[in-house]
C-alpha cells in the first residue's frame, strides 16, 4: 500500500483527531463570546435599574416638594430614603427664577455614597395655588 492511498479517505469514515480539536477550539471560543455578552446584558440591566429607581426616587421627591404646603425657601437640602432594599441620598436645590412666584427645583438622586448622581430631574413650583 502506498502513503497517498493510505491516507486517503474511506467513505464513512469519521473525522480526524485534528478536526475535532478545530472544532472543539472554535466552539469554545464562541461559547465564551456568548458568555461575556450575557456578563455584559447583566451589566447593563443592573445599571438600568437603578437609573430606573433613582428617577422614581427623584420624582417622589420632586412631588412632595410641590406638594407641601409651604412654598421652599431657596436653597440646598438633602435627605435619604430606602426603594427596593437600596439606600439612596437626594440633594435639592431650590432657585428664584425671573419670573415671580416661580421657583425652579433640580433634583439628584445618588445610590449610598456614590459621588456622581444616578439620576437627576428638573422642575418647578408656583406659589400661586390654581
Amino acid at each position: 500500500m502506498s502513503w497517498p492511498r493510505r491516507m486517503a479517505r474511506r467513505p464513512g469514515a469519521g473525522f480526524t483527531l485534528l478536526e475535532v480539536l478545530v472544532a472543539l477550539v472554535v466552539i469554545a471560543i464562541a461559547l465564551l463570546a456568548l458568555g461575556r455578552a450575557a456578563g455584559n446584558q447583566v451589566a447593563d440591566f443592573d445599571a438600568l435599574r437603578e437609573r430606573t429607581l433613582a428617577g422614581w426616587v427623584a420624582a417622589n421627591v420632586l412631588t412632595d416638594t410641590r406638594l407641601a404646603p409651604q412654598m421652599p425657601a431657596p436653597g440646598r437640602s438633602d435627605g435619604r430614603v430606602e426603594l427596593a432594599r437600596r439606600q439612596w441620598r437626594w440633594q435639592r436645590e431650590v432657585q428664584a427664577t425671573p419670573a415671580p412666584g416661580i421657583v425652579r427645583i433640580d433634583i439628584q438622586v445618588f445610590l449610598g455614597e456614590a459621588d456622581a448622581p444616578s439620576a437627576s430631574l428638573r422642575g418647578f413650583r408656583s406659589a400661586v395655588e390654581p
